[in-house]
């Protein structure tokens, strides 16, 4: 895919079958991707490479996956992390957003599930890589702020523009409110979760999706934008 040219990715995993699995996925999808099978080798290799993003395996002999990350990102260098882990537990990931992952992928996955996180990553901190981007019905263009929809452009508030940027970047995950609030409004927002169905309920209003078809909210857990 030649939108991918240039993109480098970067797979930190010991174990061979999967890590050639992903390179032969990524290869065929056009992304640049180099591999190494333990720690040090990942952090040597990533000031080399320069990667845009790393997949990053937590649990490795050695230098573990959360000692890579937290040196990777203490040493200023300007990638993604998505890390790599058995376990679908709140501390596990607490532990890796503190230290700095953007993003993690609990085994078994399918390879399309890593291939959405990887995009997700991209289009969030590496959008001038992709140019104009294109999700389902909307075309994104982060320079002029502008959000078509449907070849209709929005007439959005910058609040609201950042709130359908997280929404749609993050098509088919799950958002909690206090998520959002972090991404969009900041970690030191004083302010009500309230008020993010307040914007919610203005973006369907602009988006004509009455039916929430579109923008869904899952009781308990959050919203979701379903393409």
């Amino acid at each position: 895919m030649n939108h991918l040219k240039g993109v480098k990715i970067l797979l930190v995993d010991d174990e061979p079958h999967i890590v050639q699995f992903l390179e032969l996925g990524l290869i065929n999808e056009g992304y640049e991707v180099r591999i190494a099978h333990d720690g040090l080798n990942a952090i040597n290799l990533a000031a080399e490479f320069q990667p845009h993003i790393i997949v990053l395996d937590v649990m490795m002999p050695g230098m573990d996956g959360w000692e890579v990350c937290r040196l990777l990102k203490k040493s200023g260098m300007h990638t993604s992390i998505i890390m790599l882990t058995a376990k679908d537990e709140v501390e596990d990931r607490v532990k890796g957003l503190t230290i700095g992952a953007d993003d993690y992928v609990v085994k078994p996955f399918s390879f399309e599930e890593l291939l959405a996180r990887i995009g997700a990553r991209l289009r969030n901190q590496f959008p001038a890589l992709l140019g104009e981007v294109t999700i389902g019905p909307f075309r994104l263009n982060d320079k002029k702020k502008e959000f078509i929809f449907h070849e209709q452009v929005l007439e959005l508030s910058p609040t609201e523009y950042e709130l359908l940027k997280y929404l749609v970047i993050n098509h088919g995950i799950v958002l909690s409110k206090t998520t959002i609030l972090d991404k969009v409004w900041g970690y030191d927002f004083g302010g009500e979760e309230n008020i993010v169905e307040v914007y919610i309920r203005s973006l369907r209003d602009k988006l004509n999706d009455k039916e929430h078809r579109l923008i869904r909210t899952l009781r308990g857990a959050g919203y979701r934008v379903d393409i």
